[in-house]
Parts: C-alpha cells; sequence; structure tokens
C-alpha cells in the first residue's frame, strides 16, 4: 500500500496516513485532557465534505462509526458525522496501557510495536472504523502510537541495598549493584545517571549499557579499604532520568567491608610464671593463656599447642586445651616429677605464623594432705554464689562449715578472709564445725557482690581457701529521689499551648522495674498542666495570663515500679512573666471638672486616674496633653491637670481636652480619655449700664404724664452668671424740685412717675442709679445719672445742656435696694398729712371744710402708694428657677441658681 503521512506541528501534534487501503497512522503525548484533536477521518481519506467540497445533490451524508468499542475505545470520542477524533474523559497512561511484549494485541486493544513500526519505542492503539454509507463504505485501521512523557520517576525495587565488597579489593575494582532503578518511561525518558551522595572518598558509581539499551549501575574502589578501620559505609545513590525537568529516586545502599585473613593471633605477654602444690589434685587448673585475632569468623579462629620444644613428661602431667588455652593438671605429681616446666604454647590462626608464649610451672613438693573444707549452704546457692536479700535481719545463717584433717593427726583451724559483713564463729557443741553468718543488714545499693574465702590451715601451716561469693538481691527499700525538693520555673504569658516548662528528673536506687520512676501531678495542680508519665516533661495547655494569675505552686509525685510502690513529693513554683498585653485603661472615659475662674496659674485643677494591669516597665504609664498643651499641662507621674494660665470663664467657659496615656512596653500601648473643665463663675465683672448711654443725655417729661405712667428706663447687663449677673436697680442720689416724684422699678429699671406735676415741678431733675449685682462675697455696681426735664416743651436746649455741665450737687443715699428671699408684708404708715392741711387752711379759710376733705383724700391716696411702692421693692427670688443670661428685653429679670 501507498502510504501518506502527513506531519502537525505542536503539544498535540500528530501525523495521519491514508492509503487506498483504508489504513491510518496517528500519534500523540499521553496524559492529554479530553477533546484534543487527534485526526479528521473524512479530511485525511479526502472524502467528499472534507476541504471544504460540496456533496453531490441527493447523496445521504457520511456516516462514521467504531466497529467495536474494545480497549482503544474508551480513549477516543469519534464524531459520527464529521469523522473527527478526539481524546476523551479517560486519560492516556502509556505505561498502563501498553505492557512491553513481542505478540501482536487483539483488535481495539493497544501494543508495543517493533522497529518495523514508526517508532521502536512505540505504543499502539488500534481501532477499527466504518464509513457509511454504501457508496463510501470501508472499513478503516486506525493506529494511535502513544508518545511518552516524562511523568515517572525512576524508582529502585527495594529501599535497601546491601553490597559486599572485600577488603582487600584493588584499586579500580567493578561491582556491579544487583538492583538497578526502574523507570516506566522509555528513551531519554528512562534512567540516564546514578551519582552518590557521599562517597566517603573512596568510592563512585560508573553506568554501562548492554545491548538491549539497560543501564547497569557499578561501584568503584577508588581507594584502599580495611574492615578492621571501618566494617561498613552508608550511603544514598541516587537514579536520575533524562527528562525536563529530570525526576530522581533514592534507596539507602550500605556497603559491608568483607573481612580476609590479614591479621595474626597475638599474645598480650611472652611469660606466665605459676606456682603449683605438689598435693594438688588432679584436675586442678593451672592456667589459662588467651591470644586475640582482629579478623572475622573462621579468620580469627585461634587454637592452641604445645611448641616441639616442650618435652613429654611436661606434655602428660599437663594438659592444654586447644580451643580454649586453658592448662589443667592431668597426672599425678610425686617424687620423680620436675621442680620446673618450661611449657612454650603456639597460638594458631589460619594462614599465619603461630604466636608464642611461655609458662613456667614451678611444682612445690608437699608430703602431706591439705586439710578440707567442705560446705553445706543454708541460704539459697547455685554454682557456689549465695543469694541474700537486702534487710535481712542480722545473724542470717548462710552455711555450715566442715573441716577435715586427712591424714587426722595435726590439728586444723579456720579463719573468715575478706571484706563484708559476715562472720565466720565455731558451732557449739561440736567440734570442726563453723557457721557463717550476718553481722548487719545487706544493702543493695551500697554493695551488690561480696567475695569472702574461709581458709583452712592446719598445724604445719599448709593451708586451703574456699571462695564464696554472696549476691545481694535488690528489694524496693528506696524511694524516688528528685534532683529539686524546689523546682522554679518561669514562663512568659500568652504562651503558645502545649508549651514546655521543664523535664523533671528523679533517680530511685533501687534496680530493675523498682527502680522505674513515673510522674505524676499532684491534687493541687491546675487541669491545665500535664506531666508525662514516663518521660517527666511538664507543659501547660492553655495560654496563661499574668494578670489572672501571676504564681502557680503545686506538688508533684516521682513513684516507682516496686510493690508496694514508694513516693516522693517536690514543689512546683511557676512565675508568668509579664508582656505588654494590656493598655493603660482610665478609671473614667469622661472626665469633668469645675474650676473658679481666675483659678491661679499651674493651681491643681484635677487628679486623672489612670493604670496599667502590666507589671514593671510596661505597667510605667506616661501622660500628654493631645491638645490644648499651650494652656493645660499634666503631671506625667501623679496624673494632676495643672493651667499654665488663669483662665476666664468670660472669655472661654468650658475646655474639652484629650488626654493619652502611654505605658513603657515595647512595643508601647495607649489609650486616651477626654476631660472636661467647665469654669465657675466668679463676681470678677460690674454691671455695665447700656442705656442711657451717657450722663449728658435727658428726656422731656411733659407735666400732663399721668401718675404710674412710665417714663424712661435704665438698661444695664452683667458679664456674670447666676447670682452673680442678678441686677438691681436703685436710685441713690436726687436733685430737682419735687425729686419724689420719680421711682424706679429694682428689677426692671424702669423709672415711672409717682404723683401727679403740679406748675411749681418744672424744672431738671437728676437721678443718681446705682446698677448693683449679687455677687459673692462682695457685689460690684455701677452708677448712671438719669436727666428729667420736665416742661411742655424744650425751647432753650443750650441752657438744659449748661445746667447738665454743672456738678450737680446731690446727696447719696446709703439705703440699697432690698431683694429679700421670701416674701415680706411690712406695711409702711402712713405719711403724715398735717403739713397739706395747714397750707390748704391758710390758702383758703373759707373753704375748710372742703379743703379738710381733699386733703384727707389726696392723704389717703398718697399713703396707699407708698405702701404699694415699698411692696414693689421686696421682690421675691425662685430658688429653683433658672436665669436667661440674653434676655435684654425690657422684662423683669428671673433670678435663680442661687
Amino acid at each position: 500500500h501507498l502510504l501518506l503521512f502527513l506531519l502537525f506541528v505542536g503539544p498535540f501534534n500528530c501525523f495521519a496516513s491514508y492509503s487506498r487501503a483504508t489504513e491510518l497512522f496517528y500519534s500523540l503525548n499521553e496524559g492529554l485532557p479530553a477533546g484534543v484533536l487527534i485526526g479528521s477521518l473524512a479530511r485525511d481519506l479526502r472524502l467528499p465534505m472534507a476541504g471544504g467540497q460540496r456533496p453531490v445533490a441527493h447523496q445521504p451524508p457520511l456516516s462514521f462509526t467504531l466497529a467495536s468499542r474494545g480497549l482503544g475505545g474508551q480513549y477516543v470520542q469519534l464524531d459520527n458525522r464529521s469523522g473527527e477524533l478526539h481524546t476523551s474523559a479517560v486519560e492516556i497512561d502509556r505505561e498502563a496501557l501498553c505492557v512491553e511484549s513481542s505478540g501482536a494485541t487483539a483488535f481495539g486493544g493497544a501494543a508495543a510495536v517493533s522497529s518495523s513500526s514508526p517508532s521502536s519505542e512505540s505504543c499502539l492503539l488500534l481501532l477499527d472504523v466504518l464509513v457509511l454509507p454504501q457508496e463510501y463504505f470501508r472499513l478503516v485501521k486506525v493506529k494511535i502510537a502513544i508518545r511518552d512523557v516524562n511523568d515517572n520517576a525512576p524508582r529502585f525495587p527495594v529501599p535497601h541495598i546491601r553490597l559486599s565488597v572485600p577488603e582487600n579489593a584493588p584499586v579500580n575494582t567493578r561491582l556491579p549493584i544487583e538492583h538497578p532503578a526502574l523507570d516506566p518511561d522509555v528513551g531519554t525518558n528512562g534512567v540516564q545517571t546514578y551519582r552518590l551522595r557521599d562517597n566517603y572518598g573512596v568510592f563512585t558509581l560508573d553506568v554501562e549499557e548492554n545491548e538491549n539499551g539497560e543501564r547497569t549501575p557499578y561501584l568503584i574502589v577508588m581507594g584502599a579499604l580495611d574492615r578492621e578501620t571501618r566494617e561498613e559505609y552508608v550511603t544514598v545513590i541516587i537514579a536520575e532520568d533524562g527528562g525536563t525537568p529530570p525526576l530522581v529516586g533514592s534507596a539507602t545502599l550500605t556497603i559491608v567491608i568483607s573481612d580476609i585473613n590479614d591479621n595474626c593471633p597475638q599474645f598480650s605477654d611472652s611469660q606466665l610464671n605459676i606456682t603449683l602444690y605438689g598435693n594438688s589434685s588432679l584436675g586442678t587448673h593451672v592456667a589459662t593463656v588467651h591470644a586475640v585475632d582482629m579478623d572475622l569468623g573462621s579468620n580469627a579462629q585461634i587454637t592452641y599447642s604445645y611448641s616441639q620444644k616442650v618435652p613429654q613428661p611436661s606434655r602428660d602431667l599437663f594438659h592444654l586445651d586447644e580451643s580454649t588455652g586453658t592448662i589443667t593438671l592431668s597426672s599425678k605429681v610425686n617424687g620423680d616429677t620436675p621442680r620446673l616446666h618450661r611449657l612454650i604454647i603456639l597460638g594458631n590462626g589460619p594462614g599465619c605464623i603461630p604466636a608464642v608464649i611461655t609458662v613456667l610451672v614451678t611444682v612445690i613438693k608437699v608430703m602431706m594432705r591439705p586439710p578440707e573444707v567442705v560446705p553445706r549452704f543454708i541460704a539459697n546457692e547455685a554454682e557456689g554464689v549465695v543469694y541474700l536479700k537486702e534487710l535481712e535481719p542480722i545473724n542470717t545463717p548462710i552455711a555450715f562449715f566442715t573441716i577435715k584433717d586427712p591424714d587426722e593427726k595435726y590439728k586444723v583451724n579456720c579463719y573468715l578472709d575478706g571484706d563484708g559483713p559476715f562472720r565466720l564463729s565455731p558451732y557449739k557443741p561440736y567440734n570442726n564445725e563453723y557457721l557463717l553468718e550476718t553481722t548487719k543488714p545487706l544493702d543493695y545499693e551500697t554493695q551488690q557482690l561480696y567475695e569472702i574465702s574461709v581458709v583452712a590451715w592446719n598445724s604445719e601451716g599448709f593451708h586451703v581457701n574456699k571462695i564464696i561469693k554472696v549476691q545481694v538481691l535488690d528489694d524496693n527499700d528506696n524511694s524516688p529521689v528528685f534532683s529539686q525538693q524546689l523546682i522554679e520555673l518561669s514562663i512568659e504569658e500568652n504562651n503558645v499551648p502545649n508549651a514546655f516548662l521543664t523535664k523533671l528528673h528523679a533517680t530511685d536506687a533501687d534496680s530493675g522495674e523498682r527502680g522505674q520512676v513515673s510522674y505524676f501531678l499532684g491534687p493541687d495542680a491546675p487541669s491545665y498542666f500535664s506531666l508525662d508519665k514516663t518521660t517527666g516533661v511538664l507543659t501547660v495547655s492553655t495560654q496563661l495570663d499574668r494578670e489572672e494569675k501571676e504564681k502557680y505552686r503545686y506538688t508533684v509525685k516521682a513513684v516507682d515500679s516496686g510493690f508496694p510502690p514508694r513516693e516522693s513529693i517536690a514543689t512546683v513554683t511557676i512565675t508568668v512573666l509579664d508582656k505588654n498585653d494590656n493598655s493603660p485603661r482610665f478609671i473614667n472615659k469622661d472626665f469633668s471638672f469645675f474650676v473658679p475662674e481666675n483659678f491661679p496659674g499651674f493651681g491643681e485643677i484635677g487628679v486623672i486616674s489612670v493604670t496599667d494591669a502590666d507589671a514593671g516597665q510596661n505597667g510605667w504609664v506616661a501622660l500628654s496633653v493631645l491638645n490644648g498643651s499651650d494652656i493645660f499641662v499634666i503631671d506625667t507621674g501623679k496624673g494632676v491637670l495643672r493651667a499654665k494660665v488663669s483662665l476666664d470663664r468670660e472669655q472661654q467657659s468650658s475646655y474639652v481636652l484629650w488626654i493619652e496615656a502611654v505605658d513603657g512596653g515595647d512595643p508601647a500601648l495607649s489609650s486616651t480619655a477626654k476631660i472636661t473643665i467647665l469654669l465657675l463663675d466668679i463676681n470678677d465683672n460690674p454691671p455695665l449700664v447700656l442705656f442711657p448711654q451717657s450722663n449728658m443725655s435727658y428726656l422731656l417729661v411733659l407735666p400732663s404724664t399721668l401718675p404710674g405712667s412710665p417714663i424712661t428706663e435704665v438698661y444695664a447687663v452683667d458679664k456674670d452668671t447666676g447670682m452673680n449677673a442678678v441686677i438691681a436697680y436703685s436710685i441713690i442720689g436726687r436733685r430737682g424740685p419735687r425729686p419724689e416724684s420719680f421711682r424706679i422699678d429694682p428689677k426692671t429699671g424702669n423709672i415711672t412717675l409717682e404723683e401727679s406735676l403740679m406748675q411749681n415741678d418744672y424744672g431738671l431733675y437728676r437721678l443718681l442709679v446705682k446698677v448693683s449685682d449679687h455677687g459673692y462675697p462682695e457685689p460690684l455696681h455701677s452708677t448712671v445719672m438719669v436727666n428729667l426735664f420736665v416742661n411742655d416743651t424744650v425751647s432753650n436746649e443750650s441752657y438744659i445742656e449748661s445746667l447738665l455741665r454743672k456738678e450737680p450737687d446731690i446727696s447719696v443715699e446709703e439705703k440699697q435696694p432690698q431683694i429679700s428671699i421670701e416674701p415680706t408684708h411690712k406695711k409702711m404708715e402712713s405719711a403724715s398729712c398735717m403739713p397739706t392741711l395747714v397750707a390748704l387752711s391758710i390758702i383758703s379759710l373759707g373753704s375748710i371744710a372742703l379743703v379738710t376733705g381733699m386733703g384727707i383724700y389726696i392723704c389717703l391716696r398718697k399713703g396707699k402708694k407708698h405702701h404699694r411702692a415699698d411692696e414693689n421693692l421686696e421682690v421675691q427670688i425662685p430658688l429653683n428657677g433658672r436665669i436667661n443670661l440674653h434676655v435684654l428685653e425690657k422684662k423683669p429679670m428671673e433670678i435663680s441658681n442661687i
């Protein structure tokens, strides 16, 4: 068949081949997402509708169908109308899809192809597609080559690799590593190189590739090895593939240096001197020789033998164990036995020159037999070792000893040799019987093993020793002991949960389980402290707050595992160290101070109280004024607020300050408080007369003015407040034809006409009005001259002005206007009417009765007026009213805030 290959360049490129034999080849990378275009069958087969061609009229549409939904069908999606082939939602994994084999796969499956295929490393996905209708019917064989991507890292089949290298291996020795790394990827994406993380200066790696392309790492020896210096080397072998970026895998490589026989046996001494009594029994131990070979295993096996120089009588007398090197007496010593024996012993190793040691045995001939010591143990005994519990009572029996003389002709005595709380005494009434017992309690913690000897000697001076070992058995007689009875700790507050505090340590002199210590918290310990039973690690599970609690004190216990258990107690004290976690806190967020105006500069206005729950420098607080610092200053230590200058309420009645408190922590924390300063009024302003505006002004009063009519007013204001601004008006001086004709209202300042004006009342009236406040402690006042000109007209103003310019001769009345708190009901006595009656009688004698009647009428009227005027002077001041300081109208002022 003629194949046509079409090459597409790009990340999802593929190539197609078309022939009349209806076989197509495509290729794509593994691991592509769904919807990637693999190829268009209609276009690559050059069928109608491909390349923009229009179908013939009445021609049925093309249809593409997979002949079988085999293994390959799940990885692709075929458009039945267009013939476009796309990847499906099932991701293609080349390593899972294609298992390298030489055989072909089933229809619709996948196969690894040979070198006759498009690539020697190809993995093919096989599809059969049917093209309909009948006019275009054909069976299309579609082969999709799956290209490998580097999605697998090299992996060693075992995590630990052991390799044995003989210690005499020469430099450049090559040893294959039997477990090379595997990489499912192919080509350059497979394993390319190996390296060692640490080569110790004596190893390196090389890689060899066989004809099948398999790469095997080889370990190369680069330096001399000595097992006796170092037995093994542990490193990491790393395999790296050739992908971009490369992926690696690793395993532990242990290089064991195997032993060779490069060392020979050696004796530590060259000669031993031994003394042997002639009456020694057969099998008596004479000496033991021991040689050392630094090699291992069979290379270190040593055998012992006599040198050829040792005479046969010595060989017969002394037996040498060739494995242990032990020399024992094998024959009886008699009178013919030589006194000195030189035993030359060889230590033999495989392939080595023997090591040599000489044992000189001096035989002392004895004609009598030594005494015999026969023990009978009361305490537990095994292989010559007696076992006693500690704390056994005094005089605990250990064993009986019977002393015998084999010849029965010598007196034998015995005594105890060695240190320890033991006593050997004759056991009466028997002869040659001795009892071994304790003299005080044994203590395992003081000494565990005693070695004593029962020595027997006869009258000829010959003696024999019986060695006894006493092993003391431990008992639970010791309580655990803390290294510190008082454990003082400290930790910063706001610690992390489960913070480490300390590790407790207690020791127990007992052995075994009796000496194993467990740790427990005492019943007074808070629940959020934890103590590990085994390790003694003390932790705190929650955050500590120094401001909540600064000191903790509780007990801990150390308990051993004996029966019954013993315990000891220690005390733990924990000091929580401060951190700057609290801002300064004012006792109030708003402070208000009332200060009299004209308060002297730097006088104490008030104290700003502030606290900080932290300790030390973190709790030091500095105060400062954020605003108004040009007027006010604060004592940062005492919190005293002062004004630098005297304050005037009339200029500013209140001040609002912001005070900042900053602590001494790092970083510092701060808070602010609002300070309101209200100035209290003092009587420092006299009333200010606004009307009349001048002492030279005057007012025309017509004679026809009716009594009780308002003439004018005096109007004044006071900058002070409260009682200091309550104004009272009074006339303290009068001048004129009949000056008492006018009166002033003490509250309003209204001046009214009291009596009708007569012909002889014409002229200039000058009233000196005193305007006084009710300040404390000293009221202030102002004066003003009220000028009233009684006439029908003002015909000559210059004359009036000349009169005003003259200094008035006015006597000042000291009587002050009375404004009382409580209303009064004093009645003025009627004014005397006699002068009027006399005048009227002289004027008209003929009309005495009429004049008398008119006079009585006038007097009665005057009395009522005077009574009314006096009542007007007495003004009730309400105690609970309010003062309107801005009332400038002609209204009575309400007085309040007394």
